[in-house]
């Protein structure tokens, strides 16, 4: 039965690529509300880095947190708070596989971008890489002052949409703007009149950042 306190917990865990016996890194994958692990993970194939390890977890109910990410967190707890946790212990689990925070990427898109670049600036270290494909930071409003810690020179790639309906333009500035406050190397990339979707330059991107990666 599952754990009204912590809704995400226990849920499945996909993976494809490289076994964690055998990989040096490993990609954290994200998806979006109403999609599952599956979906994203079908994103793996379009990165084309086969010797990499790449877990997607599944959300509850198919959304990792009830209401948009621009509402006030207290409106998306316990869920949002669960999520976070679930992936602090996929980052475990790859710990005790000699995969070091160095070598995991987080890559989500939509709600799962949101959810990525949140995990990044609540818990900073040195990963691997972190992209945003269409998200940003969590809450109705970003204060700066509530982030803090280093992320070491981690590269993070933000790619969004300038008429994004579900991302407000704005938010994906402040975004970018507290992860460079933290330290990140960021690169922010606006399309202009793309729809609520992922592109090829930001597919080229990624691949660019795990190269970097495994590297």
């Amino acid at each position: 039965m599952a754990d009204p306190n912590n809704p995400h917990k226990g849920q499945p865990v996909l993976q494809s690529g490289a076994g964690l016996d055998e990989a040096t890194a490993a990609v954290i994958m994200l998806h979006g509300r109403g999609a599952d692990a599956a979906d994203i993970l079908g994103l793996a194939g379009s990165f084309d880095r086969p010797a990499l390890a790449y877990l997607a977890p599944d959300a509850a109910g198919h959304t990792w947190y009830p209401r948009p990410f621009i509402a006030p967190v207290a409106q998306n707890q316990p869920y949002l708070a669960s999520a976070l946790e679930l992936i602090a212990d996929i980052i475990g689990l790859l710990i005790t596989r000699d995969i070091p925070p160095e070598r995991i990427a987080l890559v989500g898109f939509s709600q799962g971008a949101c959810l990525a670049l949140e995990f990044a600036a609540r818990h900073p270290d040195r990963y691997g890489a972190v992209v945003a494909l269409t998200g940003g930071l969590i809450g109705d409003v970003i204060d700066p002052a509530d982030y803090r810690g280093s992320l070491e020179g981690t590269p993070v790639f933000i790619g969004s949409s300038d008429v994004d309906p579900h991302i407000p333009f704005a938010r994906v500035g402040e975004s970018t703007a507290v992860m460079e406050k933290l330290g990140a190397e960021v690169t922010e990339k606006i399309y202009p009149g793309m729809g609520h979707t992922i592109n090829e330059d930001e597919v080229s991107h990624v691949r660019a950042l795990l190269d970097r990666l495994t590297g």
